[in-house]
């Protein structure tokens, strides 16, 4: 029911609130009802008039204000703020869940929520395509002999999980970005880097988007033609 027709209903039941005015109206079946009609709504005015003053003035105030409507959210839509994250449920998983949250918070934590989900994003796009490992897990830890895809996994340092608060971030927004959350932020970028660096493949590929200190590629798509 809209919020206009639950206030008009409201308006309607005021006279009920008095506990003992009523008023009723009829139509006169002769050849000029607008006459009936007018005393009728006399009839009906003055008892209005009358519920009006039995009413307490914070109750009228309510009744006789029209409800504000409720603000609309785009289905699907994710603020990435504190709100949001505090919205989410405690986080737990498996194997796959876990290297997600650790990959977001060695490579990530100091990047916020937004830079967090973003990372998440390239590592879940990167499951998805044929060029990289079928699981999370074998994504994030790939290497070769030219080095880790995440340093973090090959920095000869031990991995210490010291910030709680942090932490806590990064398996919100891990769990969140795995249960399905709308992958808006990179489109559908499958690699990134900071802008300390410019490694050479950031020049054939295409550029998708900058969150935080880190910018976001995704390979080039080919065709026949080229």
């Amino acid at each position: 029911m809209s919020v206009l027709k639950c206030w008009t209903g409201s308006m309607a039941m005021l006279l009920a609130l008095t506990g003992g005015v009523h008023a009723e109206m009829t139509v006169s079946q002769s050849n000029d009802p607008t006459a009936a009609l007018g005393v009728n709504l006399a009839t009906l005015l003055g008892q209005e008039k009358a519920a009006l003053g039995a009413v307490d003035g914070e109750r009228l105030e309510e009744i006789v204000t029209p409800p504000k409507p409720k603000a609309k959210t785009r289905k699907g839509a994710i603020s990435y703020d504190k709100d949001w994250l505090a919205s989410l449920p405690a986080p737990k998983g498996g194997a796959e869940f876990e290297c997600l949250a650790t990959a977001l918070y060695f490579e990530a934590r100091g990047e916020g929520i937004k830079g967090q989900a973003a990372v998440a994003e390239v590592i879940l796009n990167r499951v998805e395509s044929k060029s990289f490992p079928r699981t999370i897990c074998g994504v994030v830890n790939q290497g070769n002999a030219n080095g880790c895809q995440f340093s973090y996994t090959c920095d000869g340092q031990p991995e210490r999980i010291s910030e709680k608060r942090a932490w806590t971030t990064a398996r919100k927004v891990a769990r969140a970005m795995m249960d399905g959350a709308p992958r808006q932020l990179t489109d559908g970028a499958t690699y990134f880097h900071t802008p300390a660096v410019r490694p050479s493949w950031s020049k054939k590929f295409d550029r998708t988007a900058m969150i935080g200190s880190h910018i976001f590629y995704r390979a080039p798509v080919r065709t026949a033609l080229n």
